[in-house]
């Protein structure tokens, strides 16, 4: 695989998981300051967010620049991590 095509692959999935970082900090100063996760408004970021990085996920892997299951991976690493936060906030209501 020529070099450049590498870098690409490589810049795409940092830029992805950087994405997912993103949206992880998000839901936590959304949980630690602003609103309950029980709240539409917490909900309806959640959801736009997952929304917008399943859409760059499904962009990458349609360009060939990370694999189906690179993508999956991180969705759900994701979701794993928001489950976690989501069962915090939950056991100190």
């Amino acid at each position: 695989m020529p070099e450049v095509t590498l870098n690409h692959r490589e810049k795409a999935h940092a830029l992805l998981k950087a994405d997912a970082d993103k949206i992880l900090r998000l839901i936590e100063v959304q949980i630690e300051n602003l609103t309950m996760p029980q709240c539409p408004v917490y909900e309806d970021v959640l959801d736009t967010q997952m929304f917008g990085l399943s859409r760059e996920i499904d962009f990458a892997v349609r360009l060939d620049l990370i694999s189906e299951e690179e993508g999956k991976e991180l969705l759900e690493n994701l979701e794993k991590k928001l489950n976690i936060l989501h069962e915090a906030a939950q056991r100190t209501l």
